[in-house]
């Protein structure tokens, strides 16, 4: 599995014709993680993985997706590089995991109206950031 690419920090970020622009900025991503944000809620796998409060876990993720997918740089700004594998390192992920939250990722873009070319690479990255994550062998394949 390949590492992701470092998100692009520097000036050269340029925001024309960038996802953040295609899906009509900061309110569509405020859109996209509340949805998902609603499925974590619900959800008996990955819900235990998350805080009682949810509040600073969505604003942290939505402040993350404005700046990678070509918005301002408001999370390196207040946080820093993103390091997500360091981040979630201790939550347990494995494949199961992975399938819930991409599954409600996927579903979140749809709720939020995401519509093609944006909706392509926003499924490609999350598809791929979800599996680079996975910190955690699948209960099926751990040794007794």
């Amino acid at each position: 599995m390949s590492a992701l690419p470092e998100i692009p920090i520097g000036p050269e970020r340029a925001h024309t014709h960038s996802v953040y622009d295609m899906v009509g900025g900061d309110e569509t991503f405020r859109v996209l993680v509340d949805s998902f944000y609603a499925k974590i809620e619900e959800d008996p796998i990955l819900r235990p993985m998350f805080p009682d409060d949810l509040e600073e876990g969505k604003r942290w993720q939505r402040l993350f997706l404005i700046q990678f997918f070509g918005g301002p740089r408001y999370y390196m700004e207040e946080r820093g590089h993103p390091r997500l594998r360091m981040r979630h390192f201790r939550f347990p992920i494995d494949r199961r995991a992975r399938d819930q939250w991409l599954g409600h990722m996927l579903e979140a873009i749809d709720d939020a109206g995401i519509v093609d070319p944006a909706r392509a690479q926003m499924r490609q990255y999350f598809d791929r950031a979800s599996a680079f994550l996975i910190n955690r062998p699948d209960e099926a394949q751990t040794p007794e």
